[in-house]
Formats: C-alpha cells, structure tokens, sequence
C-alpha cells in the first residue's frame, strides 16, 4: 500500500510541475552531447518556468527527430547531411544551424596498455582491420579488440570520414568487421576500463582515471597532442569537432531563450565544466 501511495505521489508531483511549467522543450540526438546538455538544461530550469526532457539516441535519430517534426532541438556532432536537408525541406522544415560547442574525440586504450601515441595512419589502420596486433605498435603481442559507437552516431560518421578516410572524399574505409559496435559513449567508456586489450574513441567529456587517452598526432613527423581543451581550441589536437544544435526554422520564444542562454557566458562556463571547449 506504502509502494502504491508513494507512486502515486511521485506522478502527481510529476504532473503539477509540467502543468505549471509554461512550456515543454524536447530535445534529442547526440550521445555524446546528452551530459552537457542535461546540465545546461538543469541550470537553466532553476530560473524558468519552461521544462526541457533530453534524451540521446545519437545524431542521426535526432535528425530524424529533426525531419519528423517530433523534436524542438536536435543535438548533432555532425554537420546535417544535403539529404537531411532534402528531406526536411520535403516536410516544409527549414534546418537552422546552431555551433553550441567545441570537442575533441579521445582514443582511449586500459591504463596498463602501453602503448601511449598513434598517428592517424596507425589509427586507421587499426579500426580498418589491417593492424589487428598490439605488439605491431609497441605493445604486447595480443589481439587488439576494436570498438566503434554505432552507425546512426554522429561520433562514428566523424570518426570514419576524418580518421579512416582521412577527409578524402573518395575514400570508401570502414570499419573493420571484426568492430564491436556499442550503443554509448559511456558503454565503450565501461569496456575499454575493463578490458586490457580494447581500443575505442568518444568525445573527451567521457574520459576518466579508468580509461587512458592515446596522444595522437598528424603523421610520424609531427608532434604528439593529447585532447585537452587548450589543445582543442588552439587547433592543435588532430580528431577535434563542433558540436550543433539544430532547430526547425529559425528559434523563436521559449526555445530561442534557452538557445541564448546555452551561448551567454553563463552557458559557455557550464560547457567549460563538462569537459568540452566554449565555442565562445
């Protein structure tokens, strides 16, 4: 009876704080972006009346929120594609573009790997499946386990077309079939701290003291950067991005005052706290 009237309390309170709120923001898409936009969506929650739900499912499903029409924001850490476009269009939705923040990818390995640094030629030689050994990078002679976000992630397309493909348009890489393909950032987090021999990547918000950060550099000739937020603003850091929002149309009301609040000083502090680079 106790569990029952609790439960109960819990919708009512639910319901009388979304009946107050003036409006409800829906915003969904990138993994990678969900930890900061939650705690943007908090903070500005303590001030305003408007209730935002965010919720991931990475940047190719919130585009498809996008072109539905069943989502007011889109978080994306990929450009939207022409064919998006098209397609929005085809629904009489404008996509308007918004840069929220900077990221850097890390590529991370256990913390007794001993291997430290890559290039971006080792890099896609490893997720491509031509490099399937650590002791050909140093390590020990052991198979290397790849691990990649899934195909509908902004995280992997970027991945894919500035690592394996090298921005080269012609480029048909992939990943290796041997890849385990995981549904967060926070599960390949969860993998690589608990297995020795795995290798994956997500944006730097994620690392912790479980998993280490591989130095990566252009080529052989060049210096070794690890994905720092000075090394992301400065350009310095290979495997570096934007991070968007996108909106239906150009933000108007409740949604282009939350917008304003993610780009105000106060915005861009939070985006420093959570471990991304201020696009400001």
């Amino acid at each position: 009876m106790r569990k029952v009237n609790y439960l109960f309390f819990v919708f009512l309170v639910s319901n009388l704080f979304l009946s107050s709120a003036k409006n409800i923001i829906q915003i969904k898409g990138s993994d990678t972006m969900v930890n900061l936009v939650q705690a943007l969506a908090e903070e500005y929650m303590k001030k305003n009346q408007e209730f935002i739900a965010v919720t991931g499912g990475g940047s190719g499903t919130g585009i498809g929120s996008l072109i539905s029409g069943s989502a007011d924001i889109v978080m994306s850490s990929r450009k939207i594609k022409e064919k998006e476009i098209e397609l929005a269009k085809k629904r009489n939705i404008e996509p308007f573009e918004i840069p929220i923040a900077l990221d850097g990818l890390a590529v991370v390995v256990h913390p007794t790997n001993p291997v430290t640094k890559l290039t971006i030629d080792e890099l896609a030689l490893i997720f491509t499946g031509k490099i399937t050994n650590w002791k050909e990078l140093g390590g020990e002679d052991k198979k290397i386990v790849i691990l990649s976000r899934e195909v509908n992630s902004g995280t992997h397309l970027y991945f894919k077309e500035h690592v394996l493909r090298k921005n080269n348009p012609n480029s048909k890489e992939e990943f290796a079939p041997s890849a385990l393909l995981l549904p967060s950032s926070q599960a390949i987090a969860d993998e690589v701290a608990n297995n020795p021999l795995a290798i994956g990547y997500y944006g730097m918000g994620y690392l912790s003291k479980k998993q280490k950060a591989i130095l990566v550099a252009v080529d052989k000739n060049s210096e070794y950067f690890a994905p720092t937020i000075d090394n992301v603003r400065s350009g310095k850091y290979p495997i570096s991005r934007p991070l968007f929002f996108y909106t239906p149309g150009e933000p108007k009301g409740a949604i282009k005052k939350f917008i304003d609040f993610v780009l105000s000083e106060e915005g861009q502090e939070i985006v420093s706290k959570t471990d991304f680079v201020p696009i400001k």
